[in-house]
């Protein structure tokens, strides 16, 4: 039985449920998905965090660690852009991801992402050469060319499988 880390894109895996799904999914019916493949040795869930968090932001930061998920943040910058003179918030933790995919290699035998940034497709790439087995979940719509490329049979459509895993 393979042993199993999770690596969840927050801001990836929120966007997608709002934006394509349109229905939240529950993080801890995800995990329990993923165990079908094996063990689950480490779940990470990496997101931004404001400095004064909405109550259901932060009810929903204080739920994950009880769901088995170790909960790594970075504060959201906002970002201006005097050319257009809009702002962006943004905190990237496409870094922090990759860091602890191979800090923690010796753990786990299959790695899952739930993202479908194709930033991600280097790191896929990696793993793939050092013989690690690995998943990409994401939905068609932010599923990247080059992540699909990758990951052929090894990519899971969150579509296919939405009404396994949605809140109740």
């Amino acid at each position: 039985m393979p042993r199993i880390a999770v690596f969840i894109d927050g801001s990836n895996f929120f966007y997608m449920q709002t934006k394509d799904l349109g229905q939240f999914l529950d993080p801890k019916k995800l995990l329990e998905y993923i165990a079908q493949f094996g063990e689950i040795t480490d779940a990470y869930y990496y997101t931004g965090e404001d400095d004064h968090p909405e109550a259901k932001q932060q009810s929903y930061l204080d739920a994950l660690p009880h769901m088995g998920y170790s909960l790594v943040t970075k504060r959201i910058k906002t970002i201006f852009d005097p050319q257009t003179g809009t702002t962006k918030r943004k905190a990237n933790l496409d870094i922090e991801i990759v860091l602890d995919m191979f800090n923690t290699i010796d753990n786990y035998d299959m790695a899952v992402l739930v993202s479908g940034d194709g930033d991600f497709e280097r790191a896929l790439q990696l793993l793939k050469s050092r013989g690690k087995l690995f998943k990409v979940m994401a939905t068609d719509t932010f599923a990247a060319m080059e992540i699909r490329r990758v990951a052929g049979m090894h990519y899971i459509n969150l579509s296919d499988i939405a009404d396994k895993l949605k809140k109740d």
